[in-house]
């Protein structure tokens, strides 16, 4: 008697839609998913292993390169955790000016998540718009940091350096544009039949369920929960600003698509309310006398505030992909400890629920509406 056996396919990790380093092993019966296996560590570079021997300012950059997409949100969440080990005060102008580069960092993470995913699917055009775009944001990170990609600008105690009025007047002119940019894309794909035929009743997960799989982020709000740790918290200026959190009905991948193109809409609306509490003052003189040049760089390299709490903390924000964490155990000059809750990995743990009973070009559509990128989960 003829027995039947599954069959067994490697996508990637050379794959151009795996969206980095994936090796996903799929068992098949005939093009439908029977069950999809994910296995990583290609890229694993030991991050928070490392962050265990440097000092506190010398472990930043590492957190830019974890997520090479929403760069001065990794930066960010590190710098939280930092302030409120060493209590350190955050002027009220830095405050405003993290909040305007969280945005714009989310508006690069969207751009790139919403085409790509387009891209993956079949669609060409909107990605080419979107990176017309994404390089005027990358040209604020450079006037801000120098660098375009890891800024290293959102730091323990504020920022590098402040923003100068022609730097809010060309971010304004940004936002009173990016809108139409919005729609233009929207009118490629939302009501496009090809682009709902691949997206719509794919990937389904229910509210119930992406609680019990640990979603955050887009994933977590396309399933109808309505939950945002920036008004949760309420760090930074987020409590000064309005904005809605949209939600999806259905917790498909057509769901998912239509939260991030909302809360790119609401991102403008929150710099929209930063840009004009911003204010600028004529530079300081910078003191040059050798003692405290000296004091200076003793600060800067070895840290001279006194360790406040030693108890482990962890501390947690709204990044792009989703609830982005860092527990940090705490010794004089560097962490004794450091492990990051990445979104990343845990929505690419939930792919082989997602996938199962699906055919195999339905496994790009759902790895595009993931939203990974391996620097985070391969870290």
């Amino acid at each position: 008697m003829a027995k039947l056996k599954s069959f067994t396919m490697n996508f990637g990790p050379q794959h151009p839609a795996a969206h980095g380093v994936l090796r996903l092993i799929l068992e098949l019966d005939g093009e439908v998913v029977v069950r999809a296996d994910p296995h990583i560590g290609l890229l694993h570079r030991g991050t928070e292993k490392l962050l265990e021997h440097k000092t506190y300012l010398q472990g930043l950059p590492y957190f830019d390169r974890l997520d090479y997409v929403s760069m001065m949100a990794y930066e960010h969440v590190y710098s939280l955790a930092v302030e409120q080990t060493f209590k350190l005060p955050v002027s009220r102008q830095h405050t405003l000016i993290r909040t305007l580069f969280l945005e714009i960092t989310r508006l690069l993470n969207h751009l790139m998540a919403v085409t790509t995913h387009a891209l993956d699917v079949g669609a060409l055009t909107p990605f080419l718009w979107a990176f017309e775009e994404r390089e005027k944001l990358m040209e604020f990170y450079e006037r801000v940091s120098g660098a375009r990609m890891h800024a290293a600008y959102i730091q323990p105690g504020g920022v590098t350096n402040e923003v100068d009025h022609q730097l809010v007047t060309d971010i304004t002119t940004f936002v009173y544009q990016f809108g139409d940019r919005l729609d233009e894309i929207e009118e490629m794909l939302t009501s496009n039949r090809i682009w709902r035929q691949r997206l719509v009743d794919v990937g389904v997960v229910t509210a119930q369920q992406a609680q019990d799989l640990s979603f955050s982020g887009p994933m977590l709000r396309g399933s109808s929960v309505g939950w945002d740790l920036r008004l949760v918290l309420n760090y930074e200026a987020y409590s000064e600003c309005e904005f809605s959190v949209p939600i999806g009905l259905n917790g498909d991948c057509y769901d998912r698509y239509l939260v991030r193109v909302e809360e790119m809409r609401q991102s403008l609306l929150i710099i929209n309310q930063v840009l004009p509490r911003l204010t600028f003052t004529s530079s300081k003189k910078v003191d040059q006398q050798m003692e405290h040049v000296i004091n200076n760089f003793k600060k800067f390299t070895g840290g001279n505030h006194p360790l406040i709490n030693r108890r482990p903390r962890y501390t947690a924000v709204e990044a792009p992909k989703g609830e982005l964490g860092v527990y940090l155990e705490p010794e004089l000059l560097q962490p004794k400890r450091v492990r990051i809750r990445a979104p990343g990995f845990i929505h690419l743990s939930a792919l082989d629920y997602m996938a199962s009973d699906h055919m195999i070009a339905d496994v790009v559509t759902i790895i595009g509406t993931q939203d990974i990128v391996f620097g985070e989960i391969d870290r």
